[in-house]
């Protein structure tokens, strides 16, 4: 099947506006007649149900926390791209479109990336208004700093806590709805099943994830804003509550998986010190504007850093690629990092780390001045590490942080299943194959704030919805099979915890599915998943009951559904015989060591779609058209 994105026609600076005017609306006094469920309390999740219900619509919202401002957005810290051009430097919409499909590897459709260069001004009037308190130079305007595979300075910043500080106004604007009973909340439950009646996305089944209720919520139309599934790895930069569960149900009730194997390994995060972690800690890109990074010249040099002279240093980014230097994108700088590593030219205990030095900057621009960039990332990092940035090098390495991946979704972000809307990091729309830093915030925004509710109100209006109540037979059929698999976990008394198997299986899609990729290592995973899928299903061991708070039975619900997913991810990667962003399969690279695209086969979004357990997913595709780009060997030298 070859996917219909419903892409407006016409120029591409005229899309949008062209598709906003050529959608049917919904009256005001209508919209109060409709109930939108919206799962996930994000950014991307609060700004859609602050917005919607701002509109008219009955919202009710769900998240898996107490609060919503725990979502993981909050952990965002570097900055949000916009294309305001403040510092005069040559910056446009069109220059951060160019940017974005570039940095994607020419694997995102134009037209999304172009609307999400134009909606991105927007959002920082819309976030200054709610009082956002960005950084200001001397004379008041909004500050700006650089950010890896771009040559102007379009971040905009609130120190190292940006995602604290856009979640906040998202989340007090949220509140002021359901203070207004537009929006009704419901914190501390689960997605576990979409409920799809007649063909369309007409609610969910939840758990109460404090009393272990099972029960339907019915509506009609259907958000997911759930984010990414970086988790799949274990040990990733992502919230531990972070999870697959409801995007990957919605897709085994028939929403198609787009490119599941596009994971960005961010190269600043603190590296793994022991078998004990359960997650990374990231360092944000924007450290990487002051910031060199090196590693000694010489192989197996395990002096300290202030004792290997400037002439013995290794900056490699600097000198591999002169033009951007520290700034190239996160999967170049990634891969580099472990190359140096692989050379036996990496630092500390392990070997598995390199350099990120500001002496100079400090030096240059005086200690006060940094600490004011980047202050309360130095303190996290010496918490952490017990090391102070100030007197010597962090050290860095890449982990799992983001994925391009996601349910499928056409340009008025509804999924295959009708009424199902998917919005942020949980849908797969504008990154293609490497996300540029900076650009989850935005894209979590737009998609809240403006592109949802423009789209959805010309679904509700051209769609005839019959009542649906929460006791219709496809209701109490997903309970039942929401509580049969409860069940089957806690009654399996094996012997093994979720976690270790958890671990057994990060550790096998890093090793064979991680920053480098080849046919004997996919093979050998796709072998391997079914094992650890079924030993789990009867060694697993789950503490507890059902009827009260049960985090071990959270995570095993939550790791059944990556031992499914892993599979489809790994099928993904071996049938894309490319090299493309993030996605490097070995046997594709060219003379120096980068990605090599093979846009004549593979210039297309795979679309997986669930065809039944133990059964191999079927492949959809989208065909990517270039009409405003050339497509180009990306190079960042």
């Amino acid at each position: 099947m070859i996917l219909d994105a419903k892409i407006p026609s016409g120029p591409l600076a005229e899309k949008w506006d062209k598709h906003r005017f050529e959608t049917r609306l919904v009256n005001p006094a209508n919209k109060r007649k409709f109930t939108i469920i919206v799962v996930g309390t994000g950014l991307a999740g609060a700004s859609a149900s602050a917005t919607l219900a701002e509109l008219g619509y009955h919202v009710k919202t769900f998240t898996i926390h107490d609060s919503p401002r725990r979502a993981h957005s909050i952990a965002a810290q570097g900055g949000i791209n916009a294309a305001k051009n403040y510092q005069n430097d040559g910056d446009s919409i069109f220059r951060l479109f160019y940017d974005t499909i570039k940095g994607g590897d020419f694997r995102s459709r134009e037209a999304n990336v172009y609307r999400l260069a134009q909606i991105s001004n927007s959002i920082i009037d819309q976030c200054v208004a709610q009082g956002i308190p960005f950084a200001r130079e001397y004379g008041g305007t909004l500050a700006n700093r650089s950010f890896g595979g771009a040559q102007v300075s379009r971040t905009f910043y609130a120190r190292g806590q940006t995602g604290q500080q856009l979640l906040l106004g998202a989340y007090s604007a949220l509140m002021r709805q359901v203070k207004m009973r537009k929006v009704e909340i419901l914190p501390r439950r689960e997605m576990l099943d979409l409920i799809v009646i007649d063909g369309r996305a007409r609610g969910i089944v939840v758990r109460d994830m404090r009393s272990g209720r099972i029960s339907s919520h019915v509506a009609d139309g259907v958000v997911l804003a759930t984010g990414g599934y970086g988790n799949v790895y274990f040990l990733s930069t992502n919230a531990m509550n972070s999870n697959v569960t409801a995007a990957w149900r919605a897709c085994k009730q028939g929403a198609f998986f787009a490119n599941p194997c596009f994971v960005q390994i961010h190269p600043t995060c603190i590296p793994v010190h022991g078998d004990y972690q359960s997650k990374l800690t990231l360092m944000s890109e924007s450290l990487r504007n002051d910031g060199r990074v090196w590693v000694p010249k010489k192989v197996g040099d395990d002096r300290d850093p202030d004792r290997i002279p400037e002439e013995e240093r290794d900056y490699y980014l600097e000198k591999k690629y002169p033009s951007f230097g520290n700034l190239v994108p996160r999967d170049v700088a990634s891969r580099n990092a472990k190359e140096q590593c692989d050379q036996e030219k990496g630092v500390g205990q392990t070997g598995r780390a390199v350099y990120l030095d500001f002496a100079e900057a400090i030096e240059r621009d005086g200690l006060e001045m940094i600490l004011k960039k980047y202050g309360n990332l130095f303190q996290m990092y010496e918490k952490i590490t017990a090391s102070d940035p100030r007197r010597e090098p962090m050290m860095i390495y890449p982990a799992v942080h983001y994925t391009m991946g996601g349910l499928w979704v056409d340009y008025n972000l509804m999924s295959t299943i009708p009424g199902l809307f998917v919005l942020g990091e949980a849908n797969f729309s504008d990154h293609g194959a490497n996300r540029l830093g900076a650009s989850a915030l935005m894209q979590g925004l737009a998609d809240g704030y403006f592109v949802l509710p423009a789209t959805i109100c010309g679904y509700l209006a051209e769609t005839k919805l019959a009542p649906v109540k929460s006791d219709h037979v496809v209701c109490e059929k997903g309970e039942k099979q929401a509580a049969d698999k409860i069940s089957s976990l806690l009654n399996c008394s094996g012997k093994r915890t979720v976690d270790d198997f958890h671990k057994e299986l990060g550790r096998l899609l890093w090793d064979y599915c991680g920053m480098a990729r080849n046919r004997n290592g996919l093979e050998t995973a796709l072998a391997k998943i079914p094992e650890i899928r079924e030993e789990f299903r009867h060694n697993v061991l789950v503490p507890g009951k059902n009827e009260s708070l049960n985090q071990s039975l959270e995570r095993a619900g939550r790791l059944e559904d990556y031992l499914e997913f892993a599979e489809m991810m790994v099928v993904d990667a071996l049938q894309r015989r490319e090299s493309c962003g993030c996605h490097l399969r070995e046997e594709s690279q060219t003379a120096e060591g980068e990605a090599r695209r093979d846009d004549e086969n593979y210039a297309y979004v795979a679309a997986w779609e669930f065809a039944g357990d133990g059964k191999s997913p079927k492949l959809h595709r989208e065909n990517l058209v270039f009409e405003n780009v050339t497509l180009s060997q990306r190079s960042y030298k």
